[in-house]
């Protein structure tokens, strides 16, 4: 496979701010019914307490067990017929699920549709592709750092519009809502998103083994995606505790919510902010050097969060750890961008989503058998610990680049 008639520099910028866009509105759509989930599924039937919190567990890890196994499958088939046909396949997959949201009449109805859901995941792993496939190597740290911040910025806004929403309206127009956003990311796609792509054979396509020895670096790549996983992991093993740490800090204060949607946001307010500007720096100095940097940070910050005595200690030690995400999961995709040839990027960068899924399903599993054997503060120790491990993992991972680098 090969790509044809390069794109000018215009048009990659130009595909940048139109998904720049897409993944804004993708960040929206999927996380603004997440306040209310556990909320829409209590509202289906009278259940008890273990009953509620198994279905509410089971809709709310649906999406990510079954995205994370069907991004390979979608991942070969966009390295066939292109990574904007995919983006389309996502976008109005999504719509029609949302839609369907709003109109179940059981908890199992939901649950199937969240699985459902997760077979047309894939928007945001796309758009990465595609733009790593038509960025110059020189440039993709900013672009792919640029481009994150639409993810980031939709699934902040998503949880406030979504819970505003439902409380003027219901959960179930809510979701209707949701995939008429969805509707919108479909059509500004398929007229803005502009795609030189040669379709390629079936017969014509590498196998799996013959994608690993296309890969500059197998070891790389693949070492990239155990630190994708456990990058996600770390970033979720506290989101099951999060609000239940806050009550216990702020000794079970009325503010208590109000403040848990502030200590949860704050995160991704930094890596807006951040994200191009060492996205930038990594091309200039090293991605792989960010990336270290990233992880150091990470330990320094988890660990005093587990001894705070105020919520405002909290927020600040989460705005550094925002900072530290921007370094981290966009560098991992930097480095994949410039290790990765054209023609195996798609699937490379589902093989990654998977990981990243996998992150999302084990970092909560992680933070609830933590603080139920030992205590809430224990859970940031545990995290600090994986963050050790991956920093060891990428250091070992990156002498070759950073050598490069050097010279």
């Amino acid at each position: 496979m090969t790509e044809v008639n390069k794109p000018k520099e215009t048009s990659w910028q130009r595909n940048l701010f139109v998904l720049w866009f897409g993944t804004f509105m993708a960040g929206i759509g999927f996380s603004e019914i997440l306040p209310f989930l556990s909320l829409y599924v209590d509202s289906m039937g009278h259940f008890s307490h273990n009953q509620l919190s198994l279905y509410s567990g089971l809709a709310f890890s649906a999406t990510y067990l079954v995205s994370a196994i069907a991004s390979p499958f979608w991942g070969r088939l966009a390295d066939r017929t292109g990574r904007k046909l995919m983006l389309l396949r996502s976008s109005i997959g999504m719509a029609i699920v949302f839609v369907l949201m709003g109109l179940v009449t059981n908890v199992w109805q939901l649950i199937v549709l969240r699985l459902i859901q997760g077979i047309f995941s894939g928007y945001v792993s796309n758009a990465n592709a595609l733009i790593a496939t038509q960025v110059p190597k020189e440039k993709s740290g900013k672009a792919l750092g640029t481009l994150v911040t639409g993810n980031v910025s939709g699934t902040l806004l998503g949880p406030l519009l979504g819970g505003t929403l439902a409380s003027f309206f219901s959960y179930r127009l809510t979701c209707i809502i949701t995939g008429v956003i969805y509707v919108l990311v479909f059509a500004i796609t398929v007229i803005f998103v502009h795609e030189n792509f040669a379709p390629v054979e079936k017969e014509a396509m590498l196998s799996t083994r013959g994608v690993i020895k296309a890969l500059i670096s197998p070891q790389l790549v693949f070492g990239m995606f155990i630190t994708t996983l456990l990058i996600q992991a770390a970033n979720n093993s506290i989101s099951p505790i999060l609000a239940l740490y806050v009550r216990q800090i702020m000794h079970g204060s009325p503010q208590t919510t109000f403040y848990s949607g502030i200590v949860a946001a704050i995160p991704g307010v930094a890596t807006l902010i951040a994200a191009p500007r060492l996205g930038a720096l990594g091309d200039r100095i090293g991605t792989e050097r960010i990336l270290i940097i990233g992880f150091t940070l990470a330990i320094i910050v988890y660990i005093p969060m587990a001894f705070v005595t105020n919520v405002w200690q909290l927020i600040g030690l989460r705005f550094l750890i925002g900072i530290s995400n921007a370094s981290m999961l966009p560098a991992v995709q930097t480095i994949l961008a410039k290790n990765t040839p054209p023609e195996v990027t798609g699937r490379i960068f589902s093989w990654n989503q998977s990981f990243q899924n996998m992150g999302s399903v084990v970092g909560p599993m992680l933070g609830s058998i933590v603080s139920s054997i030992f205590n809430y503060s224990a859970v940031f120790i545990s995290t600090s610990v994986v963050v050790v491990i991956n920093l060891i993992m990428v250091y070992n991972e990156t002498r070759t680049l950073r050598k490069q680098h050097r010279n």
